[in-house]
Parts: C-alpha cells; structure tokens; sequence
C-alpha cells in the first residue's frame, strides 16, 4: 500500500484491510473483486491484485517467504525495493530498500546528486558501517522515518540531524541539488457519458485507457475540434491520476441504447467496484437529474 501512496492516506485503508484479512491464510482465501473494493480509493490497482497473486503463491510454500533476492522477485510486482524490504523486515537481512527517501539522505549526506551515486555500491562497500548485528530490520525502517521527518525533500529539519556533523550537505555552502517529485504529465480528454431516465449511466471496461484498464469507465477520447451536436457540455475539470493530470471535459447525452461493450450501471451504485476516477463523473452526472 505504502508504494506511490504517503502514509497518512494509507493508515485508515490498512487498518481496514486488517480487519477483513488478519493473516496471510485468510488473504490467500479471498476474492479478487472483494480485495479491490477494500482497495477502493488507494488507486494502483494492480498492487492489490499482485498482492493477492503473491499471497496465492505463498499459500503454496506454506506462507514461508524466500530468503533470497531473486527467489522473493518472483513474486508478481516485486521489484528490488519490495524485495529488499522484505529480506531485511521477515530475515534480518543486511540489506536496504532504496527508495527516494533512502536516496535523498545519502545524497545529502555526500552533497551529491543522486544521479551521480551508484546506491548498491554504496551500501555493498559500507554494510559494515551501516547495519548492525540482529537489528537490520530496524536499521531500514531508520532510514526511512528519517528520510521522511528529518531529511525532508523541502526545508530539511537539519537542526534536529544526528548527523549534521558529517554531512557533507550541511557543512557546504554549495548544496547539490536533490531530486523533488516528477512534473505531472498534462492530458486533455473528453468523457462522453451516455444516460437514460432511471438514473443509469453506461460504462465499459473495453476502454484502452492505460492507467485505469479492466475498471469500468465512461467513453474516453483524446480533445476533437469537432463534437456531435448530441452531446451535452457538463463541466471541465482537472483530475490528477498517477502521475497524469487531466484536464477533463464532460459531455452526456440521453439515450436508450448504449454501445455493445458497455452496460447499465446505476449512477448512485456504491456496491460496484468503481475507480474514484469514475465515480467524480457519477457524482457530477448525478446532478442532472
């Protein structure tokens, strides 16, 4: 959950996952459209459903987790960062998992881009100075919070550092500069929904929309000089997803026939699994009634 997604927004979800899914058995017993609405909200959908893959398989090893790199990479949707995190936190591993907080302080800490470091070197050739004996798992989480609450990317709290002293970031008028957060990505869409007097809309999961595939959605298309004039102007507005924002513009028209790879939904339906992508146009559509 904590992959793209801060820590504030997760807590309320994980606690309520925990409720539904307390141990690895119960998780590995579950339904793919269950786990996505417990999901519902969190967005990269594909992290619940590689969970649930993951879990599926661990049911067949008796949920004993591999204590090898390559073996835990096997798992769908782990890559090095999951993988190192996992050796370290169930095997005491010595080992990190670099993401960008683990970056920012050892850039930091050697006034260096992050560009200019090669991290596995770096760690491999100091394991001796960074880990300690039965207390690894710890050691990750360290550097984590401390990337996260002391090392921040903006306004690094450098007063309260341990380790100001050997910071070379700190102890340099001339600071590298660190690496802060991707441009989101601008995209200019038409939503076209079709609608009908009972207060449904139609949806499909044939949309060939990359960022939100299999999950069911109104009809997208890329900005056309030209609409038909059947269609309805609603609203435009801006939605960030991933690391896209859309500027969105949101046309309906009633009819009662909808295109064949598309079905009935009701507008105020909560039951369904539905991306919150989606449901900002139900919410918007529901107005017109």
């Amino acid at each position: 959950m904590l992959q793209q997604t801060q820590v504030k927004t997760v807590l309320p979800y994980f606690e309520k996952f925990l409720r539904h899914y307390p141990t690895l058995k119960s998780l590995s017993q579950a339904q793919e459209r269950t786990v996505l609405k417990l999901w519902e909200g969190l967005g990269y959908y594909r992290r619940a459903k590689n969970l649930l893959k993951s879990t599926k398989q661990l049911a067949k090893i008796n949920f004993k987790l591999p204590n090898s790199l390559k073996e835990i990479k096997k798992f769908p949707g782990v890559g090095n960062y999951t993988a190192n995190a996992l050796l370290a936190f169930i095997h005491d591993k010595p080992t990190l998992a670099v993401d960008g907080n683990v970056k920012r302080v050892f850039s930091r800490i050697l006034n260096k881009k992050e560009t200019q470091i090669n991290f596995e070197k770096l760690i491999k050739t100091n394991e001796s100075k960074i880990f300690i004996k039965k207390r690894n798992s710890d050691v990750v989480e360290a550097f984590m919070e401390f990337g996260a609450i002391i090392c921040k990317p903006k306004k690094p709290e450098c007063n309260k550092c341990t380790v100001k002293k050997k910071c070379n970031y700190f102890n340099n008028s001339k600071h590298k500069k660190i690496n802060l957060k991707k441009k989101l990505k601008n995209k200019k869409i038409n939503v076209f929904c079709y609608v009908n007097k009972k207060k449904q809309i139609g949806l499909t999961k044939n949309s060939n929309v990359g960022f939100l595939k299999t999950f069911v959605l109104p009809e997208i298309k890329n900005r056309r000089k030209y609409l038909s004039k059947d269609w309805n102007f609603l609203l435009n507005y801006n939605q960030n997803i991933s690391n896209k924002r859309f500027n969105i513009n949101l046309y309906y028209k009633f009819s009662k026939k909808i295109p064949r790879d598309f079905k009935w939904y009701n507008v105020n339906n909560k039951n369904e699994m539905i991306p919150t992508f989606t449901k900002k146009i139900l919410s918007e559509i529901e107005k017109i009634f």
